[in-house]
């Protein structure tokens, strides 16, 4: 059949049907590509997620620990205002002995410092003054002796300087605000460097500000490392859903195409004749496509081998027959001993040379047909036309005796058809020629065109007729296939290759048409010839005129 061809060849889409195609119901078409976006918009999320409310959380530990700080501070400024621990008449001071022991001895709890300060901004208590902690560092291992001493880098120095008057000028800003009437609180650098949540209130005497009273809590390095370790929760899980997504893109993407990948390389190493991996196939998304195309296009590669095997072995079989007849008529030609049976053999020979050069002309043909339908492009062209000019160079040859050629077409109705006129007329002129082979002398091949409104996929249709004998039910089919050359008694051998009938069902599927066989009967059901009908789409609609 036409399948079977040197070269089979997918059959076309019906006329007015386009491809399916794939409903885009996926991220920009991929499904692939929406999980990996999804997968890396979560672990964003995450971490997003995990800043905003650790964020909030870290500015509500501070936020608490200013009122914390400043609550304290005003009620440790009451207690201060009504103590003995002013000096002085008319115009109350601070006393500095008694304030320092009043803040170290009674209010101030651990981890906190307190200072106080006059009107002029003064220092006269330090609840670190006065303390048993001496702050500061563990000091560095001894030292071996006779070993250099350890210089301190000026830059170093100057850094350290620079950040210890950069903490007094901010101290010294806060309490200046201070003074004014306001609490102040904020985080701020101490003198040691570290971040302090500071809170300095006025102190007063009766509605007199006698000085300025600043809580320090230095526990804000410890809330920030609390602060870090809570992230982390949400950092290992971000980290996580990242890991998770990179083995679903190996399991899921990395790995099936290197499993087509190896399967490709068995084909191309000839270990296999086409790739099948189900369990890919079935897939929903590309991984699933890409494996069905490469299997669709690997299977499609092994039936033109196997049709061009086929086409091979038939051709060395077809030569062979005639190749097989010549030289046996060759080898009996020196022993013949009568001039009439010379005759018969050269007759012989002559024929069998004939039969060899129609079929190697056909199987040329028949191997650069799929060469020609891809290198034409397909163009309008007026069937009526076409087949009138076919008929005329017929009828133009047709010699005394041999089957007239009858056109009939619709007047006035050009059917225009989209397709290349020299592959079409191949067709009409094997089928032209195949009607003829079995009508009798003096017979009739009739073609017949017309629109069909039956079928409006396919609607120009072209009946060739013949006088001769029919087609056996069974062969009906069978006459499409390559090499097909059984005859009804009577009629020429080798006067066909078989490939005519082939060749123009593969060129009438390549323009989207049909091709079938039929036998024309009469009123008695006897078989009055055979019937080829050919069915092609239009070029748009058929003009009129």
């Amino acid at each position: 059949m036409a399948s079977d061809t040197a070269i089979a060849k997918a059959d076309p889409l019906p006329s007015g049907e386009d491809e399916p195609r794939r409903p885009l119901k996926r991220f920009g078409g991929s499904r692939l590509g929406g999980l990996i976006l999804a997968l890396n918009l979560l672990s964003l999320l995450i971490l997003f997620v995990g800043a905003l409310l650790l964020n909030e959380w870290s500015r509500g530990l501070i936020a608490a620990r200013e009122e914390t700080l400043v609550a304290q501070a005003e009620l440790l400024s009451n207690v201060l205002s009504k103590l003995s621990i002013t000096t002085g008449e008319p115009t109350p001071a601070f006393d500095p002995v008694e304030a320092s022991r009043q803040l170290v001895d009674d209010f101030i709890p651990e981890g906190q410092r307190a200072r106080l300060f006059d009107l002029d901004g003064l220092l006269v208590a330090d609840s670190y003054a006065v303390t048993e902690n001496i702050p500061g560092r563990p000091l560095p291992p001894a030292r071996p002796a006779g070993s250099p001493p350890v210089e301190v880098k000026p830059a170093q120095e100057s850094r350290n300087e620079i950040g210890v008057e950069a903490a007094r000028a901010e101290l010294a800003a806060e309490v200046e605000a201070a003074l004014g009437g306001e609490v102040q609180s904020g985080l701020r650098r101490s003198e040691s460097g570290d971040r302090v949540v500071s809170v300095s209130i006025p102190v007063r005497h009766v509605r007199q500000v006698l000085g300025v009273l600043t809580l320090e809590a230095g526990d804000v390095d410890e809330t920030l490392a609390a602060q870090r370790r809570a992230l982390m929760p949400f950092a290992l899980v971000a980290l996580f859903v990242n890991l998770l997504g990179s083995l679903l893109l190996h399991l899921f993407v990395a790995r099936p195409v290197m499993r087509l990948s190896a399967a490709a390389d068995e084909v191309r190493l000839q270990r296999a004749r086409a790739i099948s991996l189900p369990d890919l196939e079935g897939r929903k998304d590309e991984i699933g496509d890409l494996a069905r195309s490469l299997e669709t296009m690997t299977e499609t590669l092994s039936d033109r081998m196997d049709a061009i095997e086929r086409f091979a072995a038939d051709v060395s079989h077809e030569i062979k027959n005639p190749l097989t007849s010549i030289r046996s008529a060759l080898e009996t030609l020196p022993l013949v001993k009568t001039e009439a049976q010379r005759e018969r053999l050269t007759v012989l020979l002559q024929q069998d040379v004939r039969r060899l050069d129609r079929l190697i002309t056909d199987i040329s043909n028949a191997s650069r047909l799929d060469a020609e339908l891809a290198r034409d492009r397909p163009r309008t062209l007026d069937l009526t036309t076409l087949l009138t000019e076919i008929v005329g160079v017929y009828e133009a040859g047709r010699k005394a005796g041999q089957p007239r050629i009858v056109f009939a077409a619709p007047a006035g109705d050009h059917l225009m058809v989209t397709g290349r006129d020299g592959p079409l007329g191949q067709v009409f002129r094997n089928l032209i020629d195949n009607a003829r082979s079995f009508s009798p002398d003096g017979g009739d091949v009739r073609i017949t065109l017309e629109r069909d409104t039956v079928d409006p996929l396919r609607p120009a249709r072209v009946r060739i007729d013949d006088d001769g004998p029919g087609i056996p039910a069974e062969n009906l089919e069978t006459v499409f296939q390559r090499f097909y050359t059984a005859r009804p008694k009577g009629t020429a051998f080798g006067a066909n290759s078989g490939l005519g009938l082939s060749i123009a069902r593969q060129i009438i599927e390549a323009h989207g048409g049909t091709i079938r066989a039929e036998n024309r009967a009469d009123g008695t059901g006897e078989t009055q010839g055979a019937r080829f009908e050919v069915a092609l789409p239009l070029a748009g609609a058929g003009r009129r005129g």
